[in-house]
């Protein structure tokens, strides 16, 4: 029964978007139509964290995606680390003590609800705005969104002509690029460069992609000696 929902739910994205350039965009907002969630967002990953947005579905899950990869932490991390799903049914109650640099930009994008389902090489993302579990059956269904979401990923990854919400994979090569400069100019290794990116992004209340731009182009310096950093 699962594997017939999973084919559903993949021909209707496919249907919407028989060229494949708005595939992710077609199975999220399919996800918010099934389920009574609010919204939905699918993210790249990689060991080191969140690597990009893939697709969003409103500017709320456009926020969540933004915080987890700017932080490098959240549902989405825990998620795809544990290869888990994460459900987190009060944010407000739990989140403060779990993630508690994420907790505050979540709960103030209006966010009380949400549930990270790993995927292969990502995360796919659902969020409320009112506190609360997942019944069994929408649990049922989000599984079998999150089965079909893993192709739907793998087909961004490999290349294939899949529009994005952002730049992800300029994101990403800029993010990595970026902390090899940051790692050179402070004189730290490369995981804790990109604490120093993700932790200057989070206080200027910037994207990480961003911010990554303005240090490979030197208008932002982590030299110690600069004044800047």
């Amino acid at each position: 029964m699962a594997s017939r929902r999973v084919a559903e739910i993949l021909r209707a994205a496919w249907a919407e978007s028989p060229d494949s350039s708005g595939l992710p965009a077609s199975l999220t907002a399919a996800c918010v139509r099934s389920l009574p969630v609010s919204g939905v967002g699918m993210a790249l990953m990689t060991d080191e964290g969140p690597a990009g947005i893939i697709a969003a579905t409103d500017g709320a899950a456009m926020e969540l995606e933004e915080l987890q990869f700017t932080l490098g932490e959240g549902p989405c991390v825990d998620a795809s680390q544990t290869g888990r799903p994460v459900l987190q049914p009060d944010l407000a109650l739990t989140a403060p003590l779990r993630w508690p640099a994420f907790a505050g930009g979540a709960l103030e994008a209006g966010v009380r609800a949400l549930f990270a389902f790993p995927l292969r090489v990502g995360v796919l993302d659902l969020y409320r705005d009112r506190a609360g579990p997942l019944s069994a059956d929408d649990l049922t269904e989000a599984l079998s969104f999150a089965d079909a979401a893993t192709p739907v990923l793998l087909n961004a990854q490999a290349g294939y002509p899949v529009l994005s919400p952002v730049p992800v994979l300029d994101d990403r090569a800029e993010v990595h690029q970026a902390t090899g400069v940051v790692s050179v100019q402070a004189a730290v290794g490369l995981a804790e460069a990109l604490v120093l990116l993700r932790a200057r992004a989070f206080a200027d209340q910037r994207a990480l992609g961003n911010l990554a731009r303005d240090v490979l182009t030197g208008t932002v310096s982590f030299r110690k000696d600069d004044g800047t950093g």
